[in-house]
């Protein structure tokens, strides 16, 4: 066999596939691309970094608001305050007065007291008429708990009464427990439902929403409770659910004001012996025109802050009518009696004049016991 001198030698791969890849250009392109990849992955990272620091950052300074208020401050007034109003329609309007301006300051207790001899416990009663002694406590003390009353609850609570036949002149308090039915909260008042609970799960409440509340407790039908409602609600489902909790829970864990309590009392002593708690009062104020300049005072932190005012006569009228207390002086009765407008130009200050007065004197005050102490801690 014979062999061609001038063998063909195979092409080479350039001639064979066209030019040659620039495989080194193909892998720089490539490590770049990588290289900018993980750059956006490390941005993306660091941005997410930044969020999560702002959210706890946040919530850092959020958590002094929700850890809520520990304290508590309570107002006391003769009922006879409702006598200087002229007529039923006044009576109404006044009682409305002093119930926004306690809510305006967060007031949690409301002391209706006596000061003429009703010797009045509870709200049964109603008013006999404008210049007649009798039952002005009982009439005040319910258009408080009236007004205080969430609004969708007040058809159940209040029944018809002529106490509250002019209910229409109160103004609204809007406090942050009269919630509207589509508005979101983590707490609601409401009323346990006549309907009887399946076995094993708690009562209805209406808490005046589109849906009912399933609690976590079997309750008493007619009940005022306060519910907190669970985080996450299936919407699906017919029922929201919530557990019940004490009153206070809003204030003292989720830092909200709800509202005030009343409470009648048969006389100036009985606002002080029959305190709802169990560590009483411990830091009293009188306020009079006799008192010492609020200006130069400074409070001392405390649990529960009582301040007292008198009526027409101012508190001495209020003692002389107390046959449970032999003083003659009322500033011993208090840790401090205090003026709580120096070089007012009027010569009476209405009471529910006094209570805005003094509660607005008395705010910083407040404020400043309290941030003293948590600096510290």
């Amino acid at each position: 066999m014979s062999t061609d001198s001038t063998e063909k030698e195979p092409k080479p791969a350039s001639s064979q596939f066209g030019d040659q890849i620039p495989w080194k250009k193909r892998k720089a392109e490539l490590k770049e691309k990588q290289k900018q990849w993980k750059k956006a992955k490390l941005i993306k990272q660091l941005e997410k970094q930044k969020l999560r620091e702002a959210a706890e950052s946040v919530k850092q300074e959020e958590s002094p608001s929700k850890k809520g208020r520990a304290y508590t401050v309570s107002v006391a007034l003769p009922g006879s305050v409702l006598d200087n109003a002229q007529s039923p329609e006044l009576r109404t309007y006044l009682a409305g007065q002093i119930a926004r301006a306690c809510v305006v300051f967060n007031i949690d207790e409301i002391v209706v007291f006596d000061e003429q001899g009703e010797d009045v416990k509870s709200v049964e009663g109603e008013f006999k008429g404008v210049g007649k002694k009798g039952h002005a406590c009982i009439q005040l003390a319910r258009i408080l708990q009236y007004i205080e009353c969430p609004q969708y609850l007040r058809k159940w609570f209040f029944p018809m009464h002529k106490d509250l036949q002019y209910a229409g002149l109160l103004n609204p308090l809007d406090s942050p427990h009269h919630m509207r039915i589509d508005e979101e909260s983590e707490y609601r008042e409401g009323r346990v439902l006549n309907k009887p609970p399946k076995q094993g799960k708690g009562s209805l409440v209406n808490c005046g929403m589109r849906k009912d509340v399933r609690i976590d407790k079997q309750l008493q039908p007619d009940l005022r409770v306060t519910v907190k409602l669970n985080k996450t609600q299936n919407q699906e489902n017919r029922l929201y659910k919530g557990v019940v909790v004490a009153p206070h829970v809003p204030r003292t864990e989720g830092g909200l004001y709800w509202g005030y309590t009343v409470r009648l009392a048969s006389c100036l002593s009985s606002v002080f012996t029959e305190s709802p708690y169990k560590e009483e009062y411990d830091l009293t104020v009188g306020t009079s025109e006799r008192g010492s300049s609020v200006d130069q005072v400074t409070l001392a932190p405390f649990k529960h802050l009582l301040v007292v005012f008198g009526g027409l006569q101012g508190l001495e009228a209020s003692l002389d009518a107390d046959q449970n207390l032999d003083v003659t002086d009322p500033s011993v009765l208090f840790d401090l009696y205090l003026n709580t407008c120096p070089g007012q130009g009027s010569r009476t200050i209405r009471t529910e004049e006094a209570i805005l007065i003094s509660m607005a004197a008395l705010r910083q005050k407040i404020t400043a016991a309290f941030s003293d102490v948590s600096s510290s801690s």
